[in-house]
């Protein structure tokens, strides 16, 4: 019975897997991007994690792998792997124990055939070199791409340098992903486009900002606003957010153009909408709607009739409806990265006397 109620619950959550490649297959990705974020053994078991021992690195990697080549079947698209910065590299354990994760995880997408890697969501330019360097071994293409805003990575390094260190470390797309919003990875990415034409690094460019709003973000983005993780709802981008942003960054030169946290499937399509004409093509999901509020024409309301037009919601300036709340937060002012205690990573689940000195601690930063 056991056994049998394991295989069906793994092939319901499967489904729902599926389901949500699919989803973002239909609103126009060209790529299904392999659900492995975190998934190595060392954040698998860290702080009362029991997936690494439970399911392991590998096991949970070619579950994924698998899951995204199925659906990028039924569309013709790519399938991508990937890998990212590692409780390892925070402990301080070195460049060896860190390349040994990393090399597991590129062991499972090169015996799974994904089409690339990318090594993305790195906050310091001396892991994702280390990545980098592990992943070109493979002699796969690679994308590159740090969770670093304007400021540069958590060591001070420019993001005009970590874009070419990327560039020289093998790397084939560079750029940003996750962290900040649309607007303030393009600002970095501007950035990122001046330091490389400089150093004349033939290079393309990647953008996979949050679909949360962030300009009160600090260095770290948004995971230092209060919001995060669980209260950031009221900051959600609008589907012209995504046209906007689509627009800038392939003005800008961007061709890799996507999302990282907090992006539906519905924000994806307004990017494919936004670029048809560069894609010669519209999303399927496209089918379901009319192009910028055209479907308005059809409602009962005059006012909301009038509302069926791009011009319309290009100028909106929406309110967020939360009576009293600030229209910016402050964001935690811990100040640790790489190399600091307070970051060394354990197995051990953390205590209720941790969380109360972490606390404690939270009162003297604010």
């Amino acid at each position: 019975y056991d056994i049998v109620m394991t295989l069906w619950i793994l092939g319901y959550l499967g489904f729902w897997v599926r389901q949500l490649h699919r989803e973002f297959l239909r609103a126009g990705s060209d790529v299904m991007q392999a659900f492995t974020f975190y998934a190595s053994d060392d954040k698998l078991a860290n702080r009362g994690n029991e997936s690494s021992s439970k399911h392991t690195c590998r096991g949970i990697n070619e579950a994924a792998c698998k899951l995204a080549r199925e659906v990028a079947d039924e569309g013709n698209a790519l399938v991508a792997g990937g890998l990212s910065q590692t409780p390892t590299y925070l402990s301080g354990l070195g460049k060896k124990d860190t390349q040994k994760v990393f090399q597991e995880q590129v062991d499972v997408f090169v015996e799974s055939k994904v089409d690339f890697l990318v090594a993305e969501y790195f906050e310091h330019i001396e892991e994702m070199e280390w990545a980098l360097e592990t992943c070109t071994k493979s002699d796969m293409p690679v994308v590159a791409s740090m969770c670093i805003g304007p400021e540069g990575d958590m060591h001070g390094i420019s993001a005009g340098e970590c874009a070419v260190r990327m560039a020289k470390a093998g790397a084939k797309v560079v750029g940003i992903n996750c962290h900040f919003d649309p607007f303030v990875t393009l600002e970095a990415l501007k950035k990122m486009k001046m330091a490389l034409d400089a150093a004349d690094c033939k290079v393309h460019m990647i953008a996979q900002p949050l679909a949360y709003h962030t300009p009160d973000a600090g260095k770290q983005g948004f995971i230092d606003l209060p919001e995060f993780p669980f209260g950031l709802e009221p900051r959600v981008c609008t589907r012209w957010d995504m046209h906007r942003f689509a627009r800038e960054a392939y003005e800008l030169g961007v061709r890799y153009i996507g999302g990282c946290c907090g992006f539906e499937p519905y924000h994806v399509r307004a990017l494919a909408e936004e670029l048809q004409k560069e894609k010669g093509t519209l999303p399927e999901a496209s089918e379901k709607h009319a192009l910028w509020a055209g479907g308005l024409k059809m409602h009962t309301k005059p006012w909301v009739r009038a509302r069926a037009g791009r011009d319309y919601w290009e100028k909106l300036k929406p309110s967020s409806g939360r009576p009293y709340c600030s229209s910016m937060s402050k964001p935690e002012g811990w100040g640790v990265t790489q190399g600091h205690d307070d970051l060394k990573q354990k197995k051990a689940p953390t205590t209720d006397d941790e969380i109360s000195q972490l606390k404690k601690r939270q009162k003297i930063n604010e």
